[in-house]
């Protein structure tokens, strides 16, 4: 596994010109870069550097290529975690997704954000938060959250998303910034009709 970063979270750091943190990045982006490049069939390939890579994972975990990272090792995963194509996670902070989540294409994760002052934004400092996504959520197409964000077990965030905030458990959010829209109901069982029956 990547070396973890020693990452204070919640305070500015030295993140652009810290020598040790740059090998760090560069050792994750050669692994991000083997798995990219690896056969889409090769399932045991990707999955053992996925498991070199990451901080936790199940062996359900199913992540579709190509998939970007800073560091790896604060990503964790849980049971039946899939992704579809250009996953992006920016894990300074730790970024923990519960179980049976689902991650459409062209999704961003990112506990990185610089400072907002020039100056100190020009010597390399950011600060680091963490993300947390809970149990059975499916984040759309095209989303970004951000840093510091918690969404709660069984909430969908709508396609094209920015979660500036945290998002209750049971709803679907959606938006730029991203808002709840509604509560899931026993109605949405009944909203696509199914195959076969």
């Amino acid at each position: 596994m990547v070396k973890k970063p020693e990452i204070p979270t919640g305070c500015l750091y030295q993140a652009n010109y810290d020598e040790g943190l740059a090998v760090l990045r560069s050792e994750c982006k050669e692994l991000c870069y083997r798995y990219n490049h690896l056969s889409p069939n090769d399932r045991p390939a990707r999955l053992a550097i996925l498991r070199e890579l990451l901080g936790a994972m199940d062996e359900s975990t199913e992540v579709t290529p190509p998939f970007w990272c800073d560091y790896g090792c604060n990503i964790r995963l849980g049971r039946s975690f899939y992704s579809n194509h250009n996953l992006v996670i920016l894990d300074g902070a730790e970024v923990r997704f519960g179980d049976s989540v689902f991650v459409a294409p062209n999704c961003c994760f990112t506990t990185a954000e610089h400072a907002i002052d020039p100056e100190q934004r020009r010597e390399g400092l950011e600060i680091a938060l963490p993300i947390t996504v809970g149990n059975n959520v499916w984040i759309g197409a095209n989303s970004v959250i951000l840093g510091g964000v918690t969404i709660g077990d069984n909430s969908v965030i709508g396609a094209g998303s920015v979660v500036t905030h945290d998002i209750p458990a049971n709803v679907v959010a959606v938006g730029t910034p991203c808002r709840v829209l509604r509560e899931i109901t026993e109605q949405d069982k009944l909203r696509y009709p199914m195959y076969g029956g």
